[in-house]
């Protein structure tokens, strides 16, 4: 008798140059367990070696994005000698290597959610270079709901939005809208249910036909320079701008538009 198909926790699928990644946990949410973190972290390193990979979305099946992380798997290593010590010690620094290497990675990351993102969930949103959501998203760092703060969730939400409206999400533990959302910066763009996917599409192939290479010195450029001071970023960012236009792809774009036709990048 043949073993039954196990279901990847993680689904690839290329189009184009764009690498779809679904969560695919639809049955616990999309929580963030052990092995769910393992498998998206292994498919984004992947990613950033692949030279047919220009742009990343990262999506999920079933009506949650991703409910944050697995309190069942959690609960039951409070079992241990040392009460889950060791075990959540070590969970929180393997998601923390997650959400940086969404932030570090060189292809520009977008999300795509079609339902709740909440705590490591929102985390998950908030990390990534920009967002797509259903009008019908809902978004939430609801830890002080249940004892224990979001503040590994906090990191990447008060890099997003105000102070204000990171605090008034992490205090009162509440749902926000699509449209809240939106207003205080979490996401880029709101889009209806049915075009959700195609919308999120569209923006990852616009982004893919940009040169790679400028995007992936602009996407490391960006989170560094946000967290120096104004002159020190302003002086970083022009050692940039000087290394950019020694680089093929500035020099045949530049001589494009002067000699008015279209780029040829380089590969």
């Amino acid at each position: 008798m043949n073993a039954p198909v196990t279901e990847p926790l993680v689904k690839t699928a290329m189009a184009g140059a764009v690498l779809r990644l679904t969560l695919n946990r639809a049955g616990a949410r999309n929580a963030l367990s052990v092995g769910l973190m393992g498998a998206l972290q292994e498919a984004l390193d992947a990613a950033a070696a692949d030279k047919a990979v220009r742009a990343v979305v990262i999506a999920a099946e079933g009506p949650a994005f991703s409910s944050g992380h697995d309190l069942k798997e959690m609960t039951a290593r409070r079992a241990d000698a040392d009460k889950g010590k060791a075990f959540f010690a070590a969970l929180f620094a393997q998601c923390s290597k997650l959400m940086q290497t969404v932030v570090r990675h060189p292809k520009p990351v977008i999300a795509e959610i079609q339902g709740i993102a909440t705590a490591a969930g929102c985390q998950l949103v908030a990390s990534c270079d920009l967002a797509v959501a259903s009008s019908a998203a809902r978004f939430a760092t609801p830890g002080v709901n249940i004892g224990l703060f979001c503040s590994t969730p906090m990191v990447a939400l008060s890099r997003n939005v105000s102070r204000k409206h990171a605090m008034e999400m992490l205090l009162t533990g509440e749902m926000i809208s699509a449209e809240d959302a939106r207003r205080i910066g979490l996401i880029n763009r709101i889009a209806a249910p049915e075009a959700l996917t195609s919308d999120t599409m569209k923006l990852a192939e616009l982004i893919a036909t940009k040169p790679h290479g400028t995007l992936k010195i602009g996407k490391e450029a960006f989170y560094r320079q946000v967290e120096m001071p104004l002159s020190e970023a302003y002086d970083y960012a022009s050692e940039v701008m000087t290394m950019n236009m020694l680089a093929a792809e500035a020099e045949e774009g530049i001589g494009a538009f002067v000699e008015k036709r279209e780029p040829k990048w380089p590969e």
